[in-house]
């Protein structure tokens, strides 16, 4: 038999990366924090938590984590309506899914149930490690091969268009867009990890990292206020800007081309009550965004 009280003093040491914020947590000692986590170590025979700073889970502490989130979920629907405790739903996003189109999708799960809601952002392409780490009962993940003891859906596509405003295309690209003009013209980024921009200007233009000069800004809104302020260029959701291209406030540089990324809901696969609902409400979401049919990647 697992000890949750144990798994549980795991949980806030490695969700809040502190032992004494842990132990403000569940409102007993460090020293019982650390003397119920030595105590599980010993049950199962093998460390489940690397002491560094922050601390982090083992591989076997991970999926340890993973039962335990999956046993409080359950725990709750099983209580009567007035005898439950408040439900912690984590969830690992995208910026630019969490930007558009996840909080209209959870609503209605927020509006009817006493959630309290956690939602983890990374990139698409390692949201999904947050789900094998325990952290998170859900991703959006880039990935669509599902990882053990899950369940994967197709959500569909976000695409991308490279755009400016029309001032920076008079000041940076007057003569059309080029190699020349893009290796001066100052682009925007998400972060280092950011490759959408830089496979884009490889396949269209075949320049290469380092060829061209960027601003990084950890913020899909922000991309939009850089392209309007005339101060930068990049690729953003058609979401975020359909409006300023009809009024022409912003200008896509390459009508014909540009990036699509498909989207997978993962999620553990013993799924019913509130993640059921989740699930339901975000691929009815996703089902109403726009359809497209562009192939992965830079078109």
């Amino acid at each position: 038999m697992v000890d949750y009280k144990a798994v549980a003093a795991l949980d806030a040491v490695v969700s809040l990366g502190s032992f004494d914020l842990a132990a403000q947590k569940l409102f007993i000692t460090q020293s019982a924090i650390s003397q119920r986590i030595k105590q599980l170590e010993q049950s199962m025979a093998q460390p489940l938590l690397i002491r560094s700073v922050p601390p982090k889970a083992t591989e076997t502490g991970q999926k340890l984590l993973g039962l335990y989130k999956q046993v409080k979920l359950l725990e709750q629907e099983w209580w009567p309506d007035n005898q439950r405790d408040i439900t912690e739903l984590a969830l690992a996003s995208n910026h630019d899914s969490l930007a558009l189109w996840l909080l209209p999708a959870l609503k209605s799960v927020l509006s009817q149930h006493e959630v309290s809601l956690n939602i983890v952002l990374g990139d698409e392409k390692n949201t999904l490690d947050k789900l094998r780490s325990g952290e998170v009962l859900a991703a959006i993940s880039a990935d669509s091969k599902p990882i053990t003891g899950c369940s994967c859906d197709y959500l569909g596509q976000l695409t991308y268009r490279c755009v400016a405003s029309p001032n920076f295309v008079k000041r940076y690209f007057p003569n059309g867009v080029n190699s020349e003009a893009l290796m001066s013209a100052p682009a925007v980024i998400f972060d280092q990890y950011d490759e959408m921009h830089h496979r884009f200007l490889e396949a269209h233009f075949g320049l290469k990292e380092g060829q061209w000069r960027y601003h990084t800004l950890r913020s899909p809104e922000a991309f939009v206020t850089m392209a309007e302020l005339d101060i930068g260029y990049g690729m953003v959701p058609d979401l975020m800007i359909e409006e300023r291209l009809i009024s022409g406030e912003l200008v896509d540089l390459l009508p014909e081309h540009g990036f699509a990324r498909d989207l997978y809901w993962h999620r553990w696969a013993l799924e019913q009550g509130i993640l059921a609902e989740v699930t339901k409400e975000v691929k009815r979401k996703t089902c109403s965004l726009p359809q497209y049919e562009k192939p992965n990647g830079v078109y």
